[in-house]
Parts: structure tokens; C-alpha cells; sequence
């Protein structure tokens, strides 16, 4: 058996490396899209378009706008002369904010009175302009109290320690700078796995029936059970590789940290691959050709990808929508790969996603190899 076995997985290495496009595709575009898709995947929001029409041209309303032409998140690029000119600008994609300050906004605040500005979100992207909505009211928060601060500072200032002040004082766990990349980095290192280990199986052996190699293979002396191992065991070799390999490239590139044990890591990565082998091997049995096998692998990993919550909360999706998530194995592996890189998490808390990604993984594998049986006979 070994030695079939192993003359089995000296086929498949040979032919896998011997192309110097294939030997470039298994570990060269990973490593682009990991650097890519690290950079390009943020909720985080800088230098928003922004112009401004300033009907009052006072002191104050010029003060006001220097605290967002000063702030990072935004990008002041025009001062306004008419109010047909924001519709104009918005209308275009040339802006994203619009802040409005109405004539009389210095002589209201002079008389301890509300003073209005008004702000044109273009919301076509809702997320981007809920954070900016938050920004600017964050800013316009902070002109009003300092504002009013000296206000009384000048007229009496003995009546500013009589004033209660609340202060919210932020602690945040694990990501205490709030970047948005260390969040997103380890659900690239999941995806990247998926989408890789589950089209080069299921391409593996499809590419076998179709060239008509299969049927010559299965006439040797090799058993089925043989083959399928020779056929999954270099591809979970080289996803292990490819899943250290994009791992190391975000880690130290993007300094994502890393407060967990390699080890719990490691056990995670395994199961995660023994699920994706499984699903290649499943889509490799009903496909005919290469294209049945692609098209076939983006009808699973699409929906794997949304409902693993790399991108969108599942806690936000329709209660019948997030028991379907349940279904999908990069859910889980996401829970370990968060788990382990931001909060150092180990088996005490993380075996009910590795027993459930054990269980899919046997599961998968165990209908895979029944149903490639089953193609055969």
C-alpha cells in the first residue's frame, strides 16, 4: 500500500511543479492577493471629499471649517459660492460631504443661541457615510463645547467649575487602536485558504477524467481509497504551505500581532483543510470537465465567504440567514484565526468550532470518498 501510495504522490508533485506557470500560481498570486486584499479591506474612512459653502464669512464659521480641512478624515477641496453647486458636486461622485453654514452662524452663538449647520451626505455607500456623519459630529461636539467654554471664560468665569462635566473614557480589549486591518487580515488568511485548496482539489481530479487518465489509473493495482489519499494528500501539503506562508506575509507586513499558541493555530489550519479537501473532492465528483468544477466551486465558495462573517456581522442577517451560516466552515476557522492572532485565545474556548469543523471535515471527506466510489462504478 505505502508504496503505491507513495509512487501515487510522486505523480501528483511531479506534476504539479513541473510547470513553471503552475509552480508561480500556488504560491505567488496568494501572496499578491494577501497584500491587496490587506490594504483594500478596511472600514476604515480618510480624507472623505468634502466642500464647503460658507454663507456667513465670520471668524467663527472660518474656525469651524479649519477643524475638518486639519481633521484626517477629511479632504476639504472647495470652498462654495451658490447652493446649486453642491447638488452639482454630489450629483457627480465629486463630494461626499457637503457642510452648509447658513448666514447669521457667528451672531447666533454671540447670543447664547443655537447655531445651525447643516451637512449633504451623498449616502449611496451607507457605511461610509454613517462614519463620516460620525466624525463630523464628533467635531462639530468639540467646536461647541470649547466654544462655549470661553464663552463663559470672558462673560463669567467663576461659573465654569459650577459646571458638570462627562467624560467617556474608552478601553478598548484586544484591538486597542481600533484598526479595522487587524480584523480583516486573519479573514483574508481563511478566504485566501478556501478559495484555493478547494479549487485545486476539485480541479485534480476532474482534470484526470477529463483528459482520460482516470480510467488508466484505476486499472492499476491501486484501490480507490489510494488514489483519493494520493490525490488529497500534496494539496493539503501545499495548503498547509500556502496557509503559513500568507499567515507570515499579513502577519509581519501589516503587523497584525499574534498573542495565541502556534500550536492551537496549527490544529485549526489542519481541520480548516481537511473541510476544503472534502469539498473539492465532493465537487470533483459531479463534474464532467473543468469548467462544470469552476463554476461548481464559486456556487460554494461565494456563500462560504458571506456567511462566515469575514465581511458582514452575522448578528445583522435574517434569523433564517444565520442558521444557514452554520453550514459554512470558514465561519468557524474565522473564530480560531481571530481568536488566536487578537486575543490569545486557546482550546478551553475554542473547541466548539474545532470539534465542528472535525465533524465537517470527517463528514465531507466520508461523502466524498462514497460518492467518487459511486462515479467509478
Amino acid at each position: 500500500m505505502f508504496a503505491r501510495l507513495k509512487q501515487m504522490l510522486i505523480k501528483e508533485f511531479i506534476q504539479t511543479f513541473r510547470d513553471k506557470r503552475t509552480r508561480f500560481v500556488l504560491f505567488g498570486p496568494p501572496i499578491i492577493q494577501m497584500l491587496v486584499f490587506g490594504y483594500a479591506a478596511t472600514f476604515e474612512i480618510h480624507h472623505v471629499p468634502t466642500v464647503v459653502l460658507d454663507l456667513d464669512h465670520s471668524q467663527e464659521s472660518r474656525e469651524l471649517v479649519s477643524r475638518f480641512s486639519s481633521s484626517p478624515y477629511f479632504d476639504v477641496q472647495h470652498q462654495l459660492t451658490d447652493q446649486r453647486q453642491i447638488f452639482d458636486r454630489i450629483d457627480r461622485g465629486q463630494a461626499t460631504i457637503a457642510i452648509q453654514i447658513r448666514a447669521g452662524f457667528a451672531q447666533n452663538l454671540h447670543k447664547g443661541q443655537t447655531a445651525p449647520v447643516q451637512v449633504i451626505v451623498d449616502a449611496t455607500n451607507s457605511n461610509t457615510a454613517l462614519i463620516a456623519l460620525g466624525y463630523v459630529n464628533q467635531i462639530a461636539v468639540a467646536y461647541a463645547r470649547q466654544y462655549q467654554q470661553e464663552r463663559i471664560g470672558r462673560t463669567a468665569p467663576q461659573l465654569l467649575s459650577l459646571f458638570p462635566e462627562v467624560q467617556l473614557e474608552q478601553r478598548p480589549w484586544y484591538n486597542e487602536d481600533l484598526k479595522s486591518r487587524w480584523f480583516f487580515v486573519p479573514g483574508v488568511i481563511g478566504s485566501l485558504t478556501l478559495v484555493l485548496v478547494t479549487v485545486l482539489t476539485a480541479f485534480a481530479v476532474v482534470r484526470e477524467r477529463e483528459i482520460g487518465t482516470l480510467e488508466q489509473i484505476m486499472v492499476t493495482p491501486i484501490r480507490p481509497s489510494e488514489f483519493i489519499l494520493g490525490k488529497t494528500l500534496p494539496f493539503f501539503l501545499i495548503g498547509l504551505l500556502d496557509v503559513s506562508l500568507i499567515a507570515t506575509v499579513g502577519t509581519f507586513w501589516f503587523q497584525v500581532p499574534f498573542r495565541g499558541n502556534i500550536f492551537v493555530l496549527l490544529t485549526g489550519a489542519v481541520l480548516f483543510l481537511l473541510c476544503m479537501l472534502g469539498v473539492g473532492l465532493l465537487i470533483s465528483t459531479v463534474s464532467s470537465t473543468q469548467q462544470q468544477a469552476m463554476v461548481t466551486s464559486f456556487f460554494f465558495i461565494m456563500p462560504a465567504i458571506t456567511f462566515s462573517g469575514f465581511g458582514f456581522p452575522i448578528s445583522t442577517m435574517p434569523q433564517w440567514l444565520q442558521y444557514l451560516t452554520y453550514l459554512s466552515p470558514l465561519r468557524y476557522f474565522l473564530v480560531v484565526l481571530r481568536g488566536t492572532y487578537l486575543k490569545g485565545i486557546g482550546f478551553d474556548i475554542l473547541w466548539p468550532q474545532m470539534l465542528a469543523m472535525f465533524l465537517f471535515g470527517a463528514g465531507l471527506l466520508a461523502l466524498a470518498v462514497f460518492r467518487f466510489h459511486k462515479a467509478l462504478d
